[in-house]
């Protein structure tokens, strides 16, 4: 029945790697079923037949599809099925794609759409890192034009050593988080997290990894060879050569004169007046002028940025290669809130605010992996004003949700632990004006906002990017601090955060084949000395340390330890008891499965107020000792007192008084405050107390 089906196999980081194809999904224009282990991924890449009207991109959509019966778990929504995709999966989504886009013919305009199915998942085999491989192949091996294929590879440092594809028990113990993709001959992607990893480990780590997958990709070569389909032929969506010749030559003194500022609006406004001139000159002889004018100005401004670049060393701003646009910080920017910090660097300028919460306002998660509750949270927004334009607010995308992530990952390692800093903590970062390099801005503004919050980082943080401008001879040059037009019509944006000690973060973007090592290694010497640079002359001039507490209207803690078997004394019957405590407190109580209670309210004595109370209801009373107690109940063979909240015991009237007592109330009322001696639990589980005996 499946006589197409072949299965290959191979040895990868130590585990097999098997692809099957021809078995199922065979009405893609490619398709592999993937196996990692016990790791199982359906990638499927299509295309349309025809090229997309009126566009000047690729219409690639990369879609990482997380199903919950990959680890046996029944979805958490009213539906009880997968809703919108996690932002695990987004991020996934993010790093496949990034790879994969520029090794795609320019003038491709047709739709590509690659769906990669995680249906197993075995937690030692990265369905990431195998998505992205089956990704690879089931585009190389099919008829889509595509300059493939690429590998890739997760590396660790566990105790000091580089381990490719760690297990997940190795995961959690390591101090890198490097994900590298790369073709035969040069690195394509590089996203990393670390806890302050030196540059040359982190290079190391990377050259690494693409040494393995380069073994990897011998074997991918192999199944192309044996059933990959030949590339279909479309019609290139480049511009007429000759029609941009011409428009160039007219327009070229003017468009070098726009761009000639350090102002993104003067840029534009200098820009406006040549676009509507083209319309107006060439309109008659070439009547879709309009459509394709977003793509003309394009190239023309790309053809001009990257003369200045790799001829006249001359960047648009009248920078050199390794100067940092001018650098502004400050704290306490809004009141009220927890922490606060403005941070701002040529024409980009990010507030980030920090609020503090308890550990019942962790995130919860509904995914794949392990990890079920997030603890710091960092977000970004980017509305339209930001870039000068005028669009509705909508809700997050990709972008900006990997912009956030990407700053959480950055600022993570040097957050204090949990036991350090008991507090949930979530960081809003507001794109207010946008021109290169936003996500490293909110690096920079989420440290000082951190600081001002009070919470004790181990070390402040510093983000820039790098970009890269190449030649066809071979010839490169980076140039650090890009702004808009460098990233745009650059071929790099090489974004590293760190702190003095070391890198805490890398992402890179890039727009061509591939990185040699000599471009990474000059990339990582160029970010470090501009980010100490940062840290020393701007964030820590700004806010020398964090501050010693948090402000006066965040929740203060106030921590302790009982014994597990009292949490539900705690607790009480149907929450009885912790209601009435938060209610009486103006508190918020986190209780852990260790005996380990959180106490938190805006007022530091309500939360010692709540501690007093719970240290009464886990108060074991020592057989001997006197107490100070309460009359609560009188009945007609003695008094109840109660000695601790919930620890109520009986004094009987032959124990009341040093003589003799013919009616209870002619020694103690209801209300009474009395000294008892507690002399233990009878055999029915009373306490029996003596206030007699505390009179001796």
């Amino acid at each position: 029945m499946f006589e197409n089906y072949r299965v290959f196999e191979y040895e990868y980081a130590g585990r097999p790697l098997k692809v099957e194809t021809g078995k199922v999904a065979g009405l893609a224009n490619g398709s592999c079923m993937i196996h990692y282990g016990d790791t199982v991924i359906l990638c499927c890449a299509t295309a349309s037949a025809k090229p997309r009207d009126g566009i000047d991109f690729l219409p690639l959509s990369v879609d990482y599809d997380e199903k919950l019966y990959a680890v046996g778990r029944i979805p958490g929504s009213y539906l009880r099925r997968e809703g919108k995709p996690s932002e695990k999966a987004i991020l996934t989504s993010r790093v496949i794609d990034r790879p994969i886009r520029p090794l795609f013919p320019k003038d491709l305009r047709n739709d590509v759409a690659l769906t990669l199915e995680v249906m197993a998942v075995d937690p030692d085999c990265s369905p990431e890192i195998t998505a992205m491989i089956g990704a690879s192949i089931a585009l190389s091996i099919s008829d889509i034009p595509w300059n493939g294929p690429i590998g890739g590879a997760f590396v660790g440092l566990v105790d000091g050593q580089l381990v490719i594809n760690p297990t997940a028990e190795q995961r959690l113990k390591s101090d890198l988080q490097l994900t590298v993709a790369s073709s035969e001959k040069k690195v394509v992607m590089v996203e990393a997290g670390a806890n302050e990893v030196d540059d040359d480990k982190m290079f190391e780590a990377i050259m690494l990894a693409h040494e393995e997958i380069g073994k990897l990709l011998k074997f991918i070569n192999s199944i192309v060879a044996e059933i990959g389909k030949p590339k279909f032929d479309y019609p290139s969506g480049e511009l007429d050569h000759d029609m941009f010749d011409k428009i160039f030559a007219a327009v070229e003194k003017d468009v070098e004169f726009a761009l000639d500022t350090d102002d993104k609006n003067v840029r534009d406004a200098r820009m406006q007046p040549i676009q509507d001139r083209i319309v107006a000159d060439y309109a008659e002889e070439y009547p879709d002028i309009e459509v394709i004018l977003p793509e003309l100005i394009y190239k023309i401004q790309k053809k001009i940025v990257r003369r200045w670049l790799l001829v006249d060393k001359k960047r648009v701003d009248g920078r050199a290669m390794d100067q940092i646009r001018p650098l502004a910080a400050e704290v306490d920017v809004l009141p009220r809130v927890h922490g606060s910090g403005l941070f701002t660097r040529g024409q980009t300028q990010v507030l980030s605010i920090v609020t503090l919460g308890s550990f019942s306002d962790a995130q919860i998660l509904d995914g794949l992996d392990e990890e079920k509750e997030k603890y710091y949270m960092h977000q970004y927004n980017m509305p339209g004003y930001s870039t000068g334009e005028a669009k509705a607010v909508r809700s997050p995308g990709r972008r900006e949700i990997g912009h956030g992530a990407l700053a959480e990952r950055s600022l993570i390692p040097v957050l204090p632990s949990r036991e350090e800093f008991p507090y949930t903590i979530r960081v809003v970062s507001e794109v207010l004006s946008s021109n290169g390099s936003t996500s490293q801005g909110s690096v920079c503004g989420s440290t000082l906002a951190l600081m001002a919050a009070g919470v004790p980082i181990k070390a402040p943080v510093a983000g820039i990017s790098c970009g890269l401008i190449t030649a066809e001879d071979g010839s490169w040059d980076t140039m650090v601090d890009i702004q808009g037009v460098e990233d745009f019509y650059g071929d790099m944006d090489f974004k590293v955060a760190g702190t003095h000690k070391g890198i805490t973060s890398i992402q890179m973007d890039l727009k061509i084949d591939g990185l040699t090592p000599e471009i990474i290694k000059a990339a990582l010497a160029k970010t470090h000395k501009a980010r100490d640079y940062i840290i020393d002359e701007i964030l820590l001039k700004a806010i020398p340390a964090p501050r010693p507490d948090v402000n006066e209207y965040a929740p203060k803690v106030v921590t302790l330890k009982i014994n597990p078997d009292k949490i539900r004394e705690v607790i009480g019957k149907g929450g009885e008891v912790i209601q009435k405590i938060t209610a009486e407190t103006n508190t918020k109580i986190d209780i852990e499965e260790d005996g380990s209670i959180f106490i938190q309210a805006v007022n530091r004595d309500d939360a010692y107020t709540a501690k007093g109370i719970i240290d009464a209801i886990c108060f074991e009373p020592v057989e001997g000792c006197c107490y100070t107690g309460t009359v609560t109940r009188i009945i007609p063979i003695g008094a109840f007192v109660e000695i601790a909240p919930g620890k109520e015991g009986l004094v009987h009237i032959s124990k009341l008084d040093k003589s003799r007592v013919e009616k209870v109330e002619d020694v103690v009322n209801v209300g009474d405050k009395i000294t008892v001696k507690y002399l233990g639990i009878d055999d029915k589980g009373r306490i029996n107390l003596s206030r007699k005996d505390a009179l001796q």
